[in-house]
């Protein structure tokens, strides 16, 4: 495995592993605002998500399980993304900024994408 793709693997891992930590240390926040976007029983999917999010990242970093990391990320992403960053029904003040997370978080499942394609032998 080459430095690039060590590099590539630990930022991309990292910052969702941290976004994980993040949630998780406000659970109750977080599945507030799930729950007010309109998430069903936001008080368990919110928990469930973040730490598939985590064990994404972590496998991630560590190179381990690329298909079942990318699958628990872009299952994260795909859920979380239209629901929470719906910015074509943000008023003006809101959409750019919500635009911006969508569309984030919509470049990081192609890369989540990326690695759920790999084979075992590409690990």
């Amino acid at each position: 495995m080459g430095r690039l793709e060590t590099l590539g693997r630990a930022l991309f891992g990292g910052v969702l592993a941290y976004t994980a930590i993040d949630n998780l240390r406000d659970i109750e926040g977080m599945s507030a605002y799930a729950d007010s976007k309109g998430v069903p029983a936001a008080d368990r999917l919110v928990p469930l998500s973040s730490v598939m999010l985590l064990f994404g990242g972590i496998a991630t970093v560590l190179g381990r399980a690329p298909r079942l990391a990318g699958g628990a990320i872009a299952a994260f992403l795909v859920g979380v993304t239209p629901t929470m960053h719906d910015f074509w029904n943000m008023d003006e003040e809101e959409r750019d900024g919500q635009l911006i997370h969508f569309l984030k978080n919509t470049a990081m499942l192609g890369g989540a994408l990326f690695f759920l394609g790999r084979g075992p032998e590409e690990n």
